[in-house]
């Protein structure tokens, strides 16, 4: 049945090309409405493999339970008109819709007419949704861009998306940093979110160009405090103290912007902070395990504090080193400050030198980055893992709130 259906198509898309005379482009436009006919049935079907909703108050990817992968992007805005951005951001909800549900984009890869490109590059055909959540995020050059107010939107620009101050032991590659737009793809199978980000681009190209990117494995943190702390690259549990993502007061205190923060436009979304951070691993390799313990400021085994068994016992501050990244960063530290950490280990490959080019590809959403992020860097300035971390690559975005059906992302803002 599968082949005499598709060899019937085949006969109706020869006789749309060769009975009318009008040409390839007029056959696959008429064509269209037969693949979108033949593909009927597969769009109504449910996605398999967990699904998670792209509709909703607050966008996904957030405080979603974190997936096992990572794809991040940054682009570049190539255009100055307003009306083919507003388009784009059309056509990207829209697919993001499709392929977080496990559909492919537009007509998909295969059944189309065989003289056009397909919809979809096709490395997701079979695969489940695999959880994939997709999350954009504006940066300040969509505002404002050498002094040019590009699309109209510089007023409108909100108070929190600052441009970060240069922290201590920066060195910030330029082509590793910043963008227009960045899209956070997460999925629990890499090639679902290599899929997600390619078909991004694809759809974009004329519009924006892929100005970085970075894959991300071995998630760094949870949302979800019942599952087990992940490790970071240093083999420490990493995050134990994160948000829970089903906090809702605690998410409205430090996670959404809220209509008196002063961007009606990102009530219900979020500021999202970026850290490429490489980590020195040889050297940490050759470091004592006691040493390791201190700069931490938890064992190793469990992930307790010093002076505590259990890994989510209080802290004791003064149990702790001055200098141990933990007491740095605790809450009771910064005033009560938290962010939702977000976090995937990353290697790729090695330097010229021979050494891991490996570490953290750090992500943290808040409410307000002058009151979360950087307040909470600052403090790391006498951190004394600085010996063996450096700061790479940053960016910051405003991540606007969810989509309502029918809408699209950053509606709001257009």
């Amino acid at each position: 049945m599968t082949e005499r259906r598709t060899e019937d198509l085949r006969v109706s898309r020869r006789r749309l090309l060769g009975v009318s005379g009008v040409g390839v482009l007029a056959g696959a436009a008429a064509g269209a409405g037969l693949v979108s006919a033949a593909r009927a049935d597969e769009d109504k079907a449910p996605a398999a493999g967990g699904a998670i909703p792209f509709h909703g108050a607050h966008q996904s990817g957030i405080a979603t339970p974190v997936q096992d992968r990572l794809h991040f992007a940054a682009f570049d805005v190539v255009t100055d008109d307003r009306a083919k951005l507003a388009g784009l951001l059309k056509d990207w909800t829209a697919a993001a819709a499709a392929m977080t549900a496990g559909r492919p984009h537009g007509a998909g890869a295969v059944g189309g007419i065989p003289e056009a490109p397909p919809d979809d590059t096709g490395e997701a055909l079979g695969l489940p949704a695999s959880r994939l959540t997709l999350t954009i995020g504006f940066g300040a050059g969509l505002f404002e861009s050498g002094g040019k107010d590009r699309f109209g939107l510089r007023a409108r620009r909100p108070a929190a998306l600052v441009d970060l101050p240069h922290f201590a032991g920066d060195r910030l590659d330029p082509e590793r940093s910043g963008g227009d737009l960045a899209v956070q793809a997460c999925a629990d199978d890499p090639q679902v979110a290599v899929h997600a980000i390619r078909n991004l681009a694809r759809i974009g190209f004329g519009v924006v160009s892929v100005r970085w990117s970075q894959l991300g494995f071995g998630k760094t943190s949870s949302t979800t405090p019942e599952e087990h702390t992940p490790r970071n690259m240093m083999g420490f549990k990493d995050g134990t103290s994160n948000i829970p993502g089903t906090d809702a007061e605690l998410l409205d205190r430090h996670v959404w912007a809220a209509p008196a923060d002063g961007s009606d436009w990102m009530a219900g979304g979020s500021y999202l902070v970026a850290r490429r951070i490489r980590m020195h691993i040889e050297t940490w390799d050759r470091t004592s395990l006691k040493e390791q313990e201190q700069l931490i400021g938890r064992d190793k085994a469990e992930g307790a504090a010093f002076g505590r068994t259990k890994e989510r016992d209080p802290v004791i501050l003064d149990r702790m080193e001055p200098n141990a990244h933990v007491r740095l960063v605790h809450p009771d530290t910064n005033g009560g400050i938290r962010i939702l950490r977000r976090g995937y280990s990353f290697t790729d490959g090695s330097d010229g030198l021979g050494r891991l080019d490996a570490g953290l590809f750090f992500i943290a959403y808040q409410r307000d980055p002058r009151k979360g992020f950087i307040p909470l860097q600052r403090s790391l300035a006498a951190d004394g893992l600085n010996e063996y971390l450096q700061h790479v690559g940053s960016g910051i975005w405003a991540c606007p709130p969810g989509v309502r059906q029918g809408g699209f992302w950053g509606e709001g803002l257009f």
